[in-house]
C-alpha cells in the first residue's frame, strides 16, 4: 500500500494508474504493469520536484524527464495530460492507434513533453547521460557569477531491462567517471521481465555495481511517498555523483490476480481484471478514463508553477542579457539552432600541388577551422581521436573538473557514444559529433536509427572507410557498412572524394537540421582533384554531379563512383579515351542528397537513354543497381577483405583503372 500519503495523494496516484489501465484496455494492446507499479514515484517526482512548464514544453531551463522504460508509455501520457500539456484525453483514448500522438512507445516530436524516443531498452538511460553532459557544458560556458541561466536536472525512470542492456553499463560507467551530479535515475526494481522473474537471468547486486561506477545509491520503498521525496532531495544535494534511487515496486500494483507476474508486463489486464482492480483500489468501474475533479485541480497546479518558474528565469535572463549582451545573443542563437554569421569564413582550401591528403585528415583540419567560430561545437571519439582526427586543438577536454572543455572522451564505448550524441542534440544548444572507424558503426546502429527517427542534427565521423585500411585485415575493413547505413531512413551518408569535398561535406552536415549525417572518410591519402579542370567541389551538396564529361557530345558509358574510387574512375576514363570510348564520370558522394534533387537534374546527370553504366565502390553492390539499371554493372566486393598493404588490396580486388576500364568495355561489347 501507498504509505505516508493523504487522501488526495492516493486519489491522484490511482488516477494515473486508471488512465493507463483504461487506455491499454481500450487499445487491447500495451504494457499496464509498469505504469501501475511506478505511479507513486512518478507522482512524487512530477508534483514535487520536476521543474517544467506545460504551456512551454521547450523552455530551455526545464528539467529533462526520460521514460527509459518506454513500454510504460501510458504512464508518461497520463502525466502529460493531467499536468496540462497539450495532450487531450481523446489522445489517451486513441492509444496505439493510427494517427494518434500516443504511440506504443514514446516518440519525440509527437506529444509535447516527450523529450526522447524510447523503446529499445537502455537507450533512454544512455541518452539522459548526454542531456546531463549538455547541461554541465552549457552551464560552464554561459553562467557567470550572480547570473545563472543554466541550472536543471535530468531525471529518468529506468527498468530491470534497461539495466540489463549493455549500453546502460557503458553509460553508467562514463557518467560516474564524469561525476554528473545533476543526473538522477529512479530504478523501478520489480523483479519481473517478459519471460518471468528476473532471477532467471539477473541476480547481480545492482546497487553495488553502481557504487563501483561512482554513483550515489539509495534504496527506498516504491510506495513510501516521504521516503521517495527524501531520496530525491538527497540526490539533488549530491553534486559530485550521479544518483540511482532503487525503488522496490510491484509490477501491476493493485491487480488482484496479476500483480507481481509476467502476465501483466506486456498485455492488457482484461475486462474482468480491470473491474476487479478498480474494486480493489476503491475506484468506480464506470466510466472509463474517469478523472476526479479534485485530482485534476491538483495536477494542473503544474501550469501555474511552470509559468512562475519560467517567468523567474526570464527575469534572470534579462538581467544576464544586460550584463553580458554578447553571451545572451549567443545563447538565443544556439538555442534556436542557428549558426553564427561567418561560421564558415575560415574553412580550408586544398590545392593539388600540396600533395595527397587523407579525407580523415582534411576533416580534422576542417573541424579545427570551424571550432573557434562555433563555440558550442562539441564532440570526440571512441578512443580513436588520433586516427579519426576529431580532436579540437587547444580547446580542452570535457571532464569532471573542466566542464568547459569541448573534447569528449567516450572511451571504447561506441554504442553509448551514439546515444550520448542523441542526448546532446535533444538537449539543444550544442552541435554534437562523434567519431570511430566505419566498421564499428555497427556498434552504434541502435542509436543511429533513433537519431534518424528523431531527425536529430548529429554528425558521425566514420573513418577508415574501406579495404584501404590495409593490414588490419577483414575484421576492421568495412564491406557492408555503407549499404547498411544507406538503408536507414533519414540518415544522410556522404563519402567525399578528396579534401575539398570533405570541407563541403562538413558544410552540408552543419547546415542540415532535419536528421543525422554520416561522413565516410579515408585512412589512405588521396590526390586533391584539380577543380580548374573538373567540376567544383561544392557540387557535392547535390549528392551526385558530372565530375568529368566525356570528350564527345554523347557519352557511351557513365562510370559512377564515390570516395577514393572516384580517382580510379577518372583513371579508367583516360584509358577508355585512348581506346576511343567516350566515358562520363559521375561522382556520387551521397545517394540521399542526390535523391532530394529535382528529377530533371537527376536525369541530366544520369540520362535515362544512356543504359551503359558502371558503378565503382569498395563495398557490397547492394543498392547500386538503382543507379546502374538492368543493363549496368558494379565493381564491388562481395566477400570480406584481407590483410595486406592497401595498394595490394586495390589490385587484388580489382579497384584499378585497368580493371574498371576492362569492365566498362565488357559492358559496351
Amino acid at each position: 500500500m501507498t504509505r505516508n500519503h493523504n487522501d488526495l495523494d492516493y486519489l491522484c496516484i490511482n488516477t494515473i494508474r486508471m488512465l493507463a489501465i483504461d487506455g491499454i484496455q481500450k487499445a487491447n494492446s500495451g504494457h499496464p504493469g509498469m505504469p501501475m507499479g511506478t505511479a507513486d514515484m512518478a507522482y512524487v517526482l512530477w508534483t514535487q520536484f520536476l521543474k517544467h512548464n506545460p504551456a512551454n514544453p521547450s523552455w530551455p531551463d526545464r528539467d529533462r524527464f526520460v521514460l527509459s522504460a518506454g513500454h510504460g508509455s501510458m504512464l508518461l501520457y497520463s502525466l502529460l495530460h493531467l499536468t496540462g500539456y497539450d495532450l487531450p484525453l481523446d489522445e489517451l483514448k486513441n492509444f496505439r492507434q493510427w494517427g494518434s500522438r500516443t504511440p506504443g512507445h514514446p516518440e519525440h516530436g509527437l506529444a509535447p513533453g516527450v523529450e526522447v524516443t524510447t523503446g529499445p531498452l537502455g537507450q533512454g538511460f544512455a541518452t539522459g547521460v548526454g542531456m546531463a553532459i549538455a547541461e554541465r557544458f552549457l552551464a560552464a560556458h554561459f553562467n557567470r557569477p550572480g547570473h545563472t541561466i543554466v541550472d536543471h536536472f535530468t531525471y529518468a525512470i529506468v527498468s530491470d531491462g534497461d539495466l540489463m542492456e549493455g549500453v546502460s553499463h557503458e553509460a553508467a560507467s562514463l557518467a560516474g567517471h564524469l561525476r554528473l551530479g545533476k543526473l538522477i535515475y529512479l530504478y523501478d526494481d520489480n523483479d519481473i521481465s517478459i519471460e518471468g522473474s528476473t532471477d532467471l537471468t539477473f541476480t547481480e547486486d545492482v546497487g553495488a555495481r553502481f557504487q563501483a561506477y561512482g554513483w550515489h545509491v539509495q534504496y527506498v520503498d516504491g510506495y513510501d511517498l516521504r521516503a521517495i521525496a527524501d531520496a530525491i532531495r538527497a540526490a539533488q544535494a549530491e553534486t559530485t555523483r550521479p544518483s540511482l534511487i532503487i525503488a522496490r515496486t510491484h509490477i501491476g500494483f493493485g491487480s488482484p490476480h496479476k500483480q507481481d507476474t509476467a502476465e501483466v508486463h506486456g498485455a492488457p489486464l482484461g475486462e474482468e481484471e480491470v473491474r476487479l482492480t478498480k474494486q480493489n483500489l476503491g475506484w468506480p468501474e464506470e466510466p472509463p478514463f474517469f478523472i476526479p475533479d479534485q485530482a485534476l485541480v491538483h495536477f494542473r497546479q503544474a501550469v501555474k508553477r511552470g509559468h512562475d518558474w519560467e517567468a523567474d528565469w526570464q527575469k534572470r535572463f534579462e538581467a544576464y542579457a544586460a550584463a553580458y549582451p554578447d553571451l545572451a545573443a549567443e545563447w538565443q542563437m544556439i538555442m534556436n539552432g542557428e549558426l553564427p554569421p561567418g561560421w564558415d569564413a575560415d574553412l580550408p582550401v586544398f590545392k593539388p600541388e600540396d600533395g595527397p591528403i587523407a579525407t580523415r585528415v582534411a576533416s580534422g583540419k576542417t573541424l579545427n577551422a570551424l571550432a573557434p567560430r562555433l563555440p558550442t561545437l562539441i564532440g570526440g571519439s571512441a578512443d580513436l581521436a588520433p586516427s579519426n582526427n576529431t580532436y579540437l586543438k587547444g580547446l580542452g577536454d570535457f571532464a569532471a573538473d573542466t566542464p568547459h572543455g569541448r573534447n569528449l572522451h567516450f572511451g571504447v564505448r561506441e554504442h553509448v557514444m551514439g546515444a550520448i550524441l542523441n542526448g546532446l542534440a535533444l538537449h539543444g544548444g550544442v552541435i554534437p559529433y562523434g567519431g570511430t572507424f566505419l566498421v564499428f558503426s555497427d556498434y552504434m546502429r541502435p542509436a543511429i536509427r533513433l537519431a534518424a527517427m528523431m531527425e536529430l542534427p548529429v554528425v558521425y565521423v566514420f573513418t577508415h572507410d574501406s579495404i584501404g585500411i590495409g593490414e588490419d585485415g577483414p575484421t576492421h575493413q568495412p564491406i557492408e557498412q555503407l549499404a547498411s547505413l544507406r538503408a536507414v531512413p533519414g540518415l544522410t551518408v556522404i563519402r567525399p572524394a578528396d579534401a575539398n569535398e570533405t570541407v563541403e561535406a562538413w558544410r552540408v552536415a552543419l547546415t542540415r537540421r532535419q536528421g543525422p549525417v554520416a561522413l565516410a572518410l579515408t585512412r589512405q591519402s588521396l590526390p586533391t582533384l584539380d577543380r580548374t579542370k573538373l567540376a567544383p567541389a561544392d557540387a557535392l551538396a547535390r549528392g551526385a554531379y558530372i565530375l568529368a564529361e566525356a570528350e564527345s557530345d554523347q557519352p557511351e558509358i557513365i562510370i559512377i563512383a564515390s570516395g577514393s574510387e572516384v580517382h580510379v574512375a577518372l583513371g579508367a576514363r583516360e584509358l577508355l579515351a585512348r581506346r576511343g570510348v567516350a566515358a562520363r564520370v559521375v561522382n556520387m558522394p551521397s545517394w540521399e542528397l542526390f535523391e532530394r534533387q529535382p528529377q530533371d537534374y537527376r536525369d541530366a546527370v544520369l540520362p535515362p537513354a544512356i543504359t551503359a553504366r558502371l558503378a565503382v565502390e569498395a563495398g557490397v553492390a547492394q543498392g547500386w543497381h538503382r543507379y546502374v539499371g538492368p543493363a549496368g554493372d558494379v565493381v564491388s566486393i562481395e566477400r570480406f577483405g584481407a590483410s595486406a598493404p592497401y595498394k595490394v588490396l586495390w589490385e587484388k580486388f580489382g579497384f584499378t583503372a585497368e580493371n574498371v576500364a576492362a569492365r566498362a568495355l565488357a559492358l559496351l561489347e
